[in-house]
């Protein structure tokens, strides 16, 4: 019973939220639009992505840097989305901010409980993007048709890390591969570099390189074709000259 009251003040909680909360607790399934529409996702990933965004109603599994799901967060909330970090207590929510996050419209569940699929999938009711931390759990098949249709109807997109996930609709993963402003044990870290491999369920995998980037007070994403371009136009002149052969460098090696 004490569970059951937990899942209906969640209920309640989602009716709340603006733009979505009312209309989703009534609206009839919408999959052939879910069809059709992307959840906003940085720039650069988009690129490397098979639809150009996160299929909305669609289940994507994801393992690497925690970095990717920060971005996640900040294009789907900047964009004017809701989301949801759920069963990831010590997820970065200032990474985020700094990519542009709307904390006002995200719900964090540090501790979901025993079951953080089921809360997830309440979730799923009201808002745009969840993110669900497993904690090392395996879902069964039988359960996770079953969020994944519960997905599709809402037209909301599931993140699901830290653990397995059968036959998700899309898998991503990265890996931080390359830090710079760092020396020989000094320096300030300025950016930062990450591998990221996307592959869908038909289609041949898609890699690329993804540069972090600072720009004024804000954290932006960068192809790594385009960073050193870029990073290059933001520096004083006279920090050009010195840095022009290192950067000349880095291109050829995006070249080849």
């Amino acid at each position: 019973m004490e569970r059951w009251r937990e899942l209906e003040e969640l209920r309640k909680k989602m009716a709340a939220i603006p733009a979505r909360g009312t209309a989703a607790a009534t609206r009839m399934p919408r999959a052939a639009e879910s069809r059709h529409a992307t959840l906003a996702v940085p720039p650069a990933l988009a690129e490397l992505l098979p639809d150009g965004g996160l299929a909305k109603g669609s289940v994507v599994a994801y393992a690497g840097a925690r970095s990717l799901l920060a971005g996640l967060l900040a294009a789907a909330t900047e964009d004017g989305g809701h989301a949801a970090v759920v069963g990831m207590p010590r997820f970065g929510l200032l990474a985020a901010v700094e990519m542009g996050a709307e904390l006002a419209r995200i719900a964090v569940i540090a501790d979901p409980g025993p079951d953080p699929v089921e809360i997830a999938s309440v979730l799923l009711d009201g808002l745009d993007l969840v993110v669900l931390g497993l904690g090392n759990r395996a879902v069964p098949p039988s359960r996770s048709r079953v969020i994944a249709a519960r997905a599709r109807t809402a037209g909301a997109t599931l993140v699901v890390a830290d653990g397995h996930w059968p036959d998700p609709g899309l898998r991503l993963e990265s890996r931080v591969c390359e830090y710079s402003g760092l020396g020989a044990g000094h320096g300030r870290l300025r950016s930062l570099s990450l591998d990221v491999g996307v592959r869908a369920r038909t289609g041949r995998q898609r890699r690329g390189r993804i540069d972090l980037c600072p720009n004024a007070d804000r954290v932006e994403w960068v192809a790594r074709g385009r960073a050193a371009t870029e990073m290059h136009g933001r520096l004083a002149p006279e920090m050009r000259g010195r840095l022009a052969p290192e950067i000349s460098a880095r291109a050829r090696d995006t070249a080849s």
